[in-house]
């Protein structure tokens, strides 16, 4: 499918990380087709992240408005077809969207992938892939409409203005480690003594340490608690940054430490190595996409003990369950990984 498009719709609502990954097969696919229209339907908070980018419309479906906003999908598109849809989630939700979006091709995830009824609201697939990447599926949509996809590159929307606040935020701190502790479930938490214990590592390694999120009261919690069992001067911006700033806050770490969350594939589109924490899902499918040599993970052990079989015999992205599961991850494997990160990047 290398011919000329003129108007081109993405489909991805969530999540941050999600988003982060398709970023880089959106910008691809504008180098590839300059003189297409983007559109890119998208959740309400990963818009906030993305306002402005450069060239792309972008059409906010809030699913907090229920059936509304399928009704305003359909308004806002009124009168318009788009050469081709690409259809990048598979969540029921998504596919009712897909329904509100009219497009002379419907391109979605191969029967493989296909879930939640996502094969009833396209007509056309993207090839089966071998345990990939979530950002390499998306990289072959862009392959599907003729693009060459190789190493993925970012271009953020952020601006000067993003750049100045980080830059106050973190005034007067040198090597920047920072922690992003929390993901959107506790149980993928790594343990606030051990974060604390990290920190003091970085502290006595001479690092600066800063710890970021969001201002959910569980992000809150945890953020309290790893400066109460650190002996290290912490710069806690946990729910003090706009995500385009936090955007910014990570450019200017010298490296990020996270669990499964949105923060980590942040880092990832702003060039700042990561350290990524993993238990629950496979970090070759969801990792930080640049950094997988970075990551610790006791994935592979749990899935075994669990399902009695390695992962080339299980379905792919397959997860593992349970509430204690990262109390696994040691804390010297973590400040040995530490080490190797700041040795190998010349931090």
């Amino acid at each position: 499918m290398s011919q000329a498009f003129q108007s081109i719709c993405i489909l991805r609502l969530s999540a941050i990380g999600d988003v982060c990954h398709a970023v880089a097969a959106v910008q691809a696919i504008q180098r590839a087709h300059p003189k297409a229209s983007i559109t890119w339907v998208i959740g309400k908070i990963e818009a906030m992240m993305l306002k402005d980018l450069p060239g792309v419309e972008l059409v906010v479906f809030d699913k907090k408005l229920g059936k509304q906003a399928y009704s305003q999908l359909k308004q806002t598109f009124k009168g318009r077809q788009f050469d081709v849809l690409l259809h990048m989630q598979v969540a029921f939700r998504a596919n009712m969207a897909a329904r509100c979006i009219p497009a002379k091709q419907k391109i979605g995830f191969d029967k493989g992938r296909s879930k939640e009824l996502h094969s009833l609201f396209i007509n056309k697939r993207i090839a089966p892939q071998s345990e990939p990447h979530v950002l390499e599926g998306f990289a072959e949509f862009a392959r599907t409409i003729g693009v060459e996809f190789t190493t993925p590159t970012w271009e953020m929307p952020v601006t000067q203005q993003d750049r100045d606040v980080a830059s106050k935020l973190l005034e007067g701190l040198d090597r920047i480690l920072v922690i992003a502790p929390a993901a959107s479930k506790a149980e993928r938490n790594w343990l606030p003594e051990r974060y604390a214990a990290l920190a003091d590592y970085a502290h006595k390694k001479g690092f600066s340490v800063v710890l970021s999120g969001g201002p959910t009261e569980l992000e809150r919690t945890l953020g309290a608690q790893i400066q109460a069992k650190s002996h290290a001067p912490i710069v806690d911006l946990i729910g003090k940054t706009s995500l385009k700033q936090l955007l910014c806050v990570l450019e200017q770490a010298s490296l990020v430490v996270a669990p499964d969350t949105g923060p980590a594939h942040m880092a990832v589109t702003m060039g700042t190595p990561v350290i990524g924490l993993y238990a629950h899902s496979n970090p070759k499918r969801t990792g930080p996409y640049l950094y997988q040599d970075y990551v610790v993970e006791v994935y592979h052990a749990n899935l075994k003990q669990q399902k009695g079989k390695d992962v080339e015999q299980l379905p792919w992205g397959t997860r593992v369950k349970g509430h204690d599961l990262m109390a696994q991850i040691k804390t010297e494997t973590v400040l040995a990984m530490f080490d190797q990160v700041v040795e190998k990047e010349s931090l």
